[in-house]
């Protein structure tokens, strides 16, 4: 041993050509990835995600704010006005024959799927920024409340995926960050027509006949495009996430993909054959409360001492007479805390604290299905405790809600007892998986600006891809049928969601 060791450090033994360059190699390699692991973000996919450095925002006001002072002015100098100024039948012609050139050129070249192709119409102003404007302007002195004493400007932010779509769809493309989306400036190449109409900020923020009359103008806009002609409609997007707004015509446009907050089988706020799964897509409410991040789950897991949390109004319509009933049922119980409460600033503080404060959030229907309380339950690390038989939860087909909510029908919930004992009979460690994966699914529910890869921006792209050839099918079909014969391809296969076990118990007992 000690033999061999004198022999290899012999000064006798010929030092291998190229030694010192090749180390000289090795430590600049060393030096660039020292480099490289310090100056850009860990956990970077790509070179695309980590150029950006604009600071991330998700409230709607502070981003609203920056885009119309900062942004507005260099993008709507340069619009062009979409508005038709001739045939528009000769040019749905002209633009379905562009179409199916380019789909015959990529038939055999390119797989369907990402990115989807998005035109964005270029609407006149009074549709798009004099109704931010108008929003910006009056958001700060109103006090003006609906009909159930919601504040008006708080509802506008919370069904205002209508702006963060819009955004990030015409941002300079060195500023987004999705790869699941991409703007094209030609009508042929589209896969999809995005109309950028805001419907709930003109329906809350008008007068009523002004607003009506606005409506009218849009829509005859809208189906004065050549290319909704070409489809019917079919290939169009309309945010439409208020189940008020847009709800004198939009009878007229019920081929065009809706942007819902659900499909609200309850309510009755849609007519038979509006809305279904099939074409429509659900899309989660801006959260009223602050994101939990890891540092605060953190901190506030041994502060969660209050079992089941619910703020709220306890007298709803339709589907949300259950709150009344669990009202009743959970006021008195021991560790639930169940208390009126409006959705003004001292109520999203309130019910900011509270959520933080507890294990499990009750998330029960309203006057419709759905409400912000579910998201504002996953931001903040609650387990959502949802009691809605006919609730469609947004992204579905990517997300599995099993794994951060508890889901129980409202005929188990107000019997008496049971969802307190339901909730006490789950094992620890099922809670703490529940946690986890909520504190993994919240980036699902945040819009932001920049929109980031995995937030809501992102995963609605994701599912529009899926409707991209189920869209182009019935196109194509509307355009072959024989005029006067069944235009409609009839399909049973939506049924409501439903939470009971078996829905023949009624009918067998």
């Amino acid at each position: 041993m000690p033999g061999n060791m004198q022999n290899h450090h012999s000064s006798s033994r010929p030092r291998p050509r190229g030694l010192i360059p090749n180390l000289f190699l090795v430590v600049l390699a060393v030096a660039a990835l020292f480099f490289c692991y310090n100056f850009f973000p860990s956990g970077s996919t790509s070179v695309f995600y980590s150029i950006p450095t604009t600071r991330t925002e998700r409230s709607f006001v502070a981003s609203l704010e920056h885009f119309l002072t900062h942004k507005a002015p260099k993008l709507s100098s340069s619009v062009r006005d979409d508005t038709v100024r001739g045939k528009s039948e000769e040019l749905a012609l002209k633009l379905d024959e562009m179409v199916f050139e380019r789909e015959n050129r990529l038939l055999n070249d390119a797989p369907v799927g990402y990115p989807v192709k998005v035109y964005v119409y270029e609407m006149p102003r009074k549709f798009t920024y004099d109704l931010l404007w108008l929003f910006h302007n009056t958001y700060k002195e109103t006090s003006n409340l609906t009909s159930n004493g919601s504040p008006v400007h708080r509802l506008i932010e919370q069904h205002s995926i209508d702006y963060w779509l819009w955004a990030d769809l015409i941002a300079p493309e060195s500023e987004r960050r999705l790869k699941s989306v991409v703007r094209v400036n030609q009508q042929q190449d589209a896969d999809i027509f995005y109309v950028p109409f805001f419907t709930t900020i003109s329906f809350f923020l008008l007068e009523k006949q002004q607003c009506k009359a606005l409506y009218r103008d849009a829509l005859k806009w809208i189906t004065d495009q050549p290319a909704w002609k070409r489809s019917e409609g079919r290939d169009h997007i309309l945010p439409i996430h208020h189940p008020w707004s847009f709800k004198t015509v939009r009878k007229y446009v019920k081929n065009a993909i809706w942007l819902l907050p659900d499909l609200d089988s309850t309510g009755n706020w849609y007519k038979p054959g509006q809305v279904s799964l099939e074409k429509d897509l659900i899309l989660p409410y801006v959260p009223n409360v602050d994101l939990c991040d890891a540092k605060c789950l953190s901190e506030n897991s041994s502060k969660r001492t209050t079992l089941l949390f619910f703020r709220g109004r306890l007298k709803r319509n339709a589907g949300g007479k259950v709150r009344a009933k669990l009202g009743s049922e959970l006021s008195s119980v021991k560790d639930v805390s169940i208390t009126e409460g409006t959705a003004g600033d001292e109520g999203k503080l309130a019910a900011q604290n509270g959520m933080r404060r507890s294990l499990f959030c009750l998330c029960p229907a309203g006057d419709t299905p759905s409400s912000a309380r579910l998201f504002d339950a996953i931001v903040s690390g609650c387990i959502p405790v949802v009691v809605s038989d006919e609730l469609e939860f947004p992204f579905e087909g990517l997300l599995d809600y099993r794994k951060i909510a508890v889901i129980v029908s409202s005929g188990d919930a107000t019997q008496p007892g049971w969802l307190v004992n339901h909730l006490r009979s789950l094992s620890p460690s099922h809670v703490k998986g529940l946690q986890r994966n909520l504190a993994q699914y919240s980036r699902h529910f945040l819009y932001s600006s920049p929109a980031q890869p995995l937030g809501p921006e992102d995963l609605t792209w994701r599912m529009i891809s899926g409707k991209v050839v189920n869209m182009k099918l019935h196109t194509r079909r509307s355009q072959r049928l024989v005029k006067g014969s069944q235009s409609i391809c009839r399909c049973d296969c939506w049924q409501p969601n439903s939470t009971v076990s078996n829905p023949l118990t009624r009918v067998l007992s």
